[in-house]
């Protein structure tokens, strides 16, 4: 009898077994700056993939007819190139499934190269430089539209819209910074505006008095930046210390919740036009506006600018995972490049040839009592 019990105890203990290990698990990395001046956006798009992660493990997906269970494998790169390669190295030796990332253009250029030999799928949810996707590497994937849409149409709307004759342009000498700014500058003088000054900074700086200082000598109009919140802010700062009264200009990395506490009580009402690589219109509002409801209620704090789109490049790579019947990386790929109109909470998601999502929309904000308002989208 005490024999028959040990091994009805035994049984019992190896089907628990059985079906822990049944469940496969499936690693998502996720690369961003959670440390250094943009840490505030890292943590927003970490917190996406969170969200993403935390649903899909509470509705019981099967791959291949198997449970599986996700693991959120996350790591800073600090906005660095050199340490998104390292971040990047590391993920592909934790043996990841797939990686979300990077947040910059600057880490996600150079760590593509480490994922692609590795054979790993990776989708950057907001890098914006038209040569992460045109590197020719078949692992790289994207789901807001490039800088060539944002930066031209940025341009245009400088010259049509705000009637801009003399435009200055200064960019934060980053993949991405520099990018948009050349697209924009493109477009204005196609538009048919002057460029009277082009100066740069970096993303680390914090005094820009020489170089406008400078540019108010040229009387411009519009000033554009190319780079980010945390320089976009007190350079809004000194600009009205200087008694510079010009509209101001920018891409994604200005267009953020953030923007208007760092430039203090610098900000005119309409003062500053920018845009967002993506955008919902009609029907697809009330899915971005539950999205945000979820995200403050798990976070209690609001998406800063990304997050839902990193929830979604989350759950585009899942789907693929799911029509291949395979987690496997050179399994899963081929049907991720085929993924067609997916459902994400911004909006459809498919792919072109070069991996840039196709008919990406475009954002433009102006920003009045502090808070962003939408002024168009734009596809």
């Amino acid at each position: 009898m005490q024999m028959k019990m040990k091994l009805t105890v035994l049984a019992a203990m190896a089907a628990a077994f059985g079906s822990v290990s049944a469940q496969e698990v499936v690693k998502i990395g996720h690369v961003g700056p959670t440390s250094g001046a943009i840490a505030h956006l890292g943590k927003d798009n970490e917190n996406g993939a969170r969200l993403a992660i935390e649903e899909l493990n509470a509705k019981g997906v099967k791959i291949g007819g198997k449970a599986v269970k996700f693991e959120l494998v996350a790591e800073d790169d600090a906005a660095d190139p050199k340490q998104a390669t390292a971040a990047a190295q590391k993920l592909v030796d934790s043996k990841v499934n797939g990686v979300i990332g990077h947040l910059n253009s600057g880490t996600t250029i150079p760590a593509s190269k480490i994922y692609s030999d590795a054979g790993i799928p990776q989708i950057s949810p907001s890098s914006t430089n038209p040569k992460y996707t045109r590197q020719g590497y078949k692992t790289a994937f994207r789901v807001v539209a490039d800088d060539v849409h944002l930066g031209g149409t940025l341009g245009r709307y400088a010259v049509n819209q705000l009637k801009g004759k003399s435009v200055a342009v200064i960019d934060d000498r980053t993949a991405y910074g520099q990018g948009v700014a050349n697209e924009f500058e493109k477009a204005v003088k196609a538009a048919g505006a002057t460029i009277v000054g082009r100066e740069f900074t970096s993303d680390k700086a914090t005094d820009f008095m020489a170089i406008l200082t400078t540019l108010k000598g040229k009387k411009p109009d519009v000033v554009f930046f190319g780079g980010m919140d945390s320089v976009g802010g007190p350079m809004l700062k000194q600009m009205k210390s200087l008694g510079i009264n010009a509209k101001f200009m920018g891409g994604d990395g200005i267009c953020t919740a953030e923007l208007p506490k760092l430039a203090g009580d610098a900000m005119a009402d309409g003062q500053v036009v920018c845009a967002e690589a993506g955008g919902v219109e009609g029907d697809q509002k009330k899915a971005a506006a539950d999205f945000g409801v979820r995200f403050q209620k798990r976070f209690n704090d609001d998406v800063k600018l990304y997050a839902p789109y990193v929830y979604d490049a989350v759950n585009v790579m899942v789907d693929a995972m799911v029509r291949a019947g395979s987690a496997q990386p050179s399994k899963y790929l081929p049907e991720l490049a085929k993924t067609k109109a997916f459902g994400g909470v911004m909006g459809p998601i498919s792919f072109d040839e070069k991996g840039d999502i196709k008919n990406g929309a475009l954002t433009l904000y102006t920003y009045k009592g502090g808070k962003r308002d939408a002024i168009a989208v734009i596809r």
